[in-house]
């Protein structure tokens, strides 16, 4: 199957004049936001330490996709939420709440997945936040932790 650096690679390989960005995420310590690592693929967009810049407005396809690993079973369920954030305010976000069973081993993964189809206006800041960021896998998948702003159009269709 596909993994993330087969994604960078198809990317920087793609002869597109569309702007685009895939950008490894970490999480930052005492604070919610992730931090955008410098190895990805930035094009036609700002690319800073926590957030994307939009360039040239239009219709934007903004994917997010993160592991977790709970090194511990707790009794107690667990919410993880993902925001993505359009200029510091949740535009999408998702909720998936981890429960631990009597049979829980002492490591557990899960992986989330987020697609968010928007129009962006130049100067537009998009970022992610987590509500436990110290749950974010990135020890054993690192490199597998991604946000992705694609623009998919100029002007959106008519809804």
């Amino acid at each position: 199957g596909n993994t993330s650096e087969d994604y960078l690679r198809i990317l920087r390989n793609l002869m597109t004049k569309r702007a685009a960005a895939y950008m490894r995420v970490s999480a930052i310590s005492n604070s919610s936001k992730l931090k955008l690592a410098r190895k990805g693929v930035c094009k036609d967009i700002q690319c800073k330490s926590e957030e994307l810049v939009i360039n040239e407005p239009g219709l934007y396809l903004i994917y997010c996709h993160l592991n977790f690993r709970f090194s511990y079973c707790s009794k107690n369920p667990t919410d993880l939420k993902i925001e993505i954030l359009v200029n510091d305010r949740v535009s999408r976000q998702t909720l998936s709440t981890w429960c631990a069973s009597e049979t829980c081993q002492e490591k557990t993964f899960k992986t989330l997945f987020q697609l968010h189809l928007t129009y962006l206006n130049v100067m537009d800041r998009v970022s992610v936040t987590l509500n436990h960021p110290n749950f974010l896998n990135e020890k054993s998948l690192p490199n597998e932790n991604v946000l992705g702003v694609l623009r998919y159009d100029e002007m959106p269709a008519a809804l």
